[in-house]
């Protein structure tokens, strides 16, 4: 018995300690603000996406000769998305900016991947390969900014 109560006394600490390890945050969307495609703040804390990349909010793409908001479609899909429910995310450090990187769900559905797949967020290899096969199924797809002439956001931030 006094082994049973130890083993399970030990257990439930290493538990704990393993969540504390990992930093999830859990929030209401209520507490969620999205500023862009990969960025939100949930509490107050700046939260980045590890491993992919958006377009910025006033980057545009080209779509039948048109001008399309390519940047601001990827902010307006994530906030479909979340749409009222909750976001869990994994920390997964701080990048140089302080700003938390971490990887974000709502339920099981990973926002990162998500965004990949429909063709709104690239794989940031420079940091992560984690998304590319998510980014290969958009683009052999012809998802998102996939069906369209677009800079890559770290090109566009260069000249912008």
């Amino acid at each position: 018995m006094y082994l049973i109560r130890k083993n399970l006394f030990l257990v439930s600490n290493l538990t704990l300690i393993f969540l504390f390890l990992l930093d999830i945050c859990n929030a209401k969307s209520s507490d969620i603000k999205i500023v862009d495609g990969d960025t939100i703040h949930i509490n107050g804390e700046k939260i980045r996406f590890s491993g992919i990349d958006t377009p910025e909010l006033k980057q545009t793409c080209l779509s039948n000769k048109e001008i399309f908001f390519c940047g601001l479609e990827a902010k307006n899909l994530l906030v479909k998305i979340i749409d009222n429910r909750d976001v869990n995310c994994i920390s997964e450090g701080k990048d140089r900016y302080k700003r938390t990187l971490a990887e974000c769900f709502v339920g099981d559905l990973s926002l990162s991947r998500y965004l990949v797949r429909e063709g709104y967020a690239f794989a940031y290899r420079k940091y992560s390969n984690k998304f590319v096969k998510d980014e290969e199924f958009a683009k052999n797809n012809n998802k998102g900014m996939w069906s369209m002439s677009f800079e890559y956001p770290w090109e566009y931030r260069k000249k912008n």
